[in-house]
């Protein structure tokens, strides 16, 4: 299972919580690319709902990991 922020970028909008089953109908009714649907479909299944992309994938880069100010621009 490979994540990139193009990828993740697709479940922005996904209904949180949800589930795994809910998340893998969400990237299909959108049009998510193939690798968004199988790489849901490779978690492990879990007990309680997923609460965001960073239950998914703990090493998702946020706006903060990047060192540049936004209000120079």
């Amino acid at each position: 299972m490979i994540w990139t922020i193009e990828l993740a970028a697709y479940l922005d909008d996904a209904p949180w919580p949800a589930t795994k089953e809910e998340l893998i109908d969400y990237s299909e009714r959108i049009g998510a690319p193939l690798e968004v649907v199988e790489n849901l479909k490779e978690l492990d299944e879990a007990e309680e709902p997923f609460e965001s992309i960073d239950d998914i994938w703990p090493d998702h880069p946020t706006d903060d990991d990047y060192f540049y100010n936004e209000d120079e621009y």
